[in-house]
């Protein structure tokens, strides 16, 4: 089967004044890979966000002209049909966490940050959004020598098997088995990162920390139809 052609990257508005923490999350962010539109005010947020649909908000709760809420308030309002938003704070004090995660920030993410936090964060938002591609192909040719033959050989086998996969999840799922949706899950990542599955893989990591969640497994059956499509 022949692979479709790559899918835009998702696309990300980083809202951060400080000039050394804004570097590291574009590095982090574009390392997923995404696009990432960087701006230190509501001001240019707004600005950049008044012709741009993003895949991802990621807003500092402080920022020079006014808070990180009130940023989000608008955007909202801009953006009706909003994208996933998360916040970030250096302040760890409890009581900013609730707010806002009133105002609708899906977690509220405490600087400093390691690398592993912020992009699992990203992946899950961006998976729960169907923001990701469906294939990464950049991260597939890494993971085999950038060898093209490779690639397309093993994507193939990966193709062939990925009904009877698709079939043990949502059977292990109706049935309320954790343990096997788990392993089976574990299973099926592993693959998903050599062959650069990425919405897929992504979907996977989210229904196998919540298994619970028929949101999750939606997302997941979704994933795994369109790359079989």
């Amino acid at each position: 089967m022949e692979t479709r052609d790559p899918a835009p990257l998702p696309r990300v508005l980083l809202v951060e004044d400080d000039t050394i923490s804004q570097a590291y999350f574009r590095a982090v962010l574009e390392g997923l890979p995404t696009t990432v539109d960087a701006v230190a005010s509501q001001a240019c947020a707004m600005a950049r966000a008044d012709t741009t649909r993003h895949d991802l908000w990621l807003i500092d709760l402080t920022l020079p002209d006014g808070s990180g809420i009130d940023l989000l308030l608008k955007l909202q309002a801009r953006w009706p049909q909003s994208p996933p938003a998360l916040a970030h704070t250096a302040d760890a004090d409890p009581d900013v966490r609730l707010p806002a995660l009133q105002a609708g920030f899906r977690d509220v993410l405490v600087k400093p940050l390691a690398t592993a936090e912020l992009s699992g964060a990203v992946r899950q938002a961006l998976a729960e959004a169907g923001g990701l591609p469906d294939w990464d192909h950049a991260a597939a040719a890494a993971a085999l020598n950038h060898d093209p033959t490779n690639v397309q050989a093993l994507r193939r086998l990966f193709l062939e098997e990925l009904p009877g996969a698709r079939d043990e999840v949502l059977n292990s799922a109706q049935r309320g088995d954790a343990g096997t949706l788990r392993a089976r899950l574990h299973r099926l990542q592993a693959g998903c990162g050599l062959v650069g599955a990425k919405r897929l893989g992504a979907a996977a990591e989210l229904l196998r920390r919540t298994p619970e969640s028929r949101t999750a497994l939606e997302r997941f059956d979704h994933a795994a139809r369109d790359l079989l499509s």
